[in-house]
């Protein structure tokens, strides 16, 4: 299978692992931090079937639930934990952060939900699975190796105007006391900027909330050659744009206050490649989910 990278991207890419069928990716900026275990599914090595093949992470797309669960146990195998370690977040587009413990482990898969609303998790206590899911949406990592406390959220188009990646720090900051020049973070496989069309009305509300700025021109020039030189709308004509989530999420992370050289941007789209990562719109909606986890491993 020929997997797409793409160029011109800050941090050091993306690491592909495989163990017989199972095939996931990490950050090496993370793993080097010490303090986590984390992993970014692709779509193989799992038991579901059809349009579902194979790693589907969503019980809410058709499967049946034997399959969902084996994936999972499947997924906590490489990360040495039990299903019902996992904690999940309740996406719904939001930018609402929410703090979880040993008290919410395995809600999501094991046990219902008891809050709603909620597309960024954060802990301070090892152990804690979290997890989030997508396929087109953007996946946000962070690690504060300082105070050893973790988030992982889900920004889509809405979350990331919404700057649900600046909320997470912010989290973060009150619950554990982190220095967003601690964080080590990363933007996770996503829809690209040469894929992501939207239309006026999408536009218009990114154009409002990330003006271009002068001091933002002046920064984006300060770490020339690295991410952040690119455009965050390119027009198209006939009121439709292309939109980078990469560049405007990479921005948030930047205006949270995480230094440039602390921040890595995934090298893999998910809908230049459906082979290998499930893609909303490369399917047309006919797709599984892909799974992000994060833990601090113990002290």
């Amino acid at each position: 299978m020929e997997i797409q990278r793409k160029t011109a991207v800050q941090g050091r890419g993306l690491t592909i692992h495989r163990e017989g069928e199972l095939v996931w990716l990490t950050f090496p900026s993370l793993e080097e931090t010490g303090i986590v275990r984390h992993l970014f599914s692709t779509r193989l090595g799992g038991v579901s079937e059809g349009f579902l093949s194979s790693m589907n992470l969503s019980y809410t797309r058709g499967d049946r639930k034997e399959n969902v669960d084996e994936n999972f146990r499947r997924i906590g195998t490489v990360l040495g934990r039990d299903m019902s370690d996992f904690v999940c977040t309740d996406q719904t587009h939001t930018a609402n952060v929410r703090r979880v413990g040993y008290a919410d482990k395995g809600k999501g898969i094991v046990l219902d939900k008891d809050y709603r609303d909620v597309d960024g998790i954060v802990t301070n206590e090892p152990g804690i699975v979290l997890s989030a899911f997508f396929a087109d949406c953007v996946p946000l990592f962070f690690v504060d190796p300082v105070k050893r406390a973790v988030g992982l959220a889900h920004s889509g188009w809405k979350g990331t105007v919404r700057k649900i990646g600046k909320g997470t720090v912010q989290t973060m900051t009150e619950q554990f006391g982190s220095r967003p020049a601690d964080i080590v973070a990363a933007i996770g496989p996503s829809i690209c900027g040469d894929c992501y069309e939207v239309g006026e009305d999408v536009a218009g509300q990114f154009r409002q909330i990330f003006s271009d700025r002068e001091e933002a021109k002046e920064e984006r020039e300060r770490i020339h050659g690295r991410f952040g030189q690119r455009p965050l709308l390119t027009d198209r004509g006939n009121g439709k744009y292309l939109l980078d989530l990469w560049e405007a999420n990479y921005r948030v992370m930047l205006e949270a206050g995480i230094p440039a050289d602390q921040i890595s941007v995934t090298d893999l789209c998910t809908c230049c490649n459906p082979e290998f990562l499930f893609s909303h719109r490369a399917s047309l909606g006919k797709r599984g989910n892909l799974g992000a986890f994060l833990m601090l491993q113990e002290g």
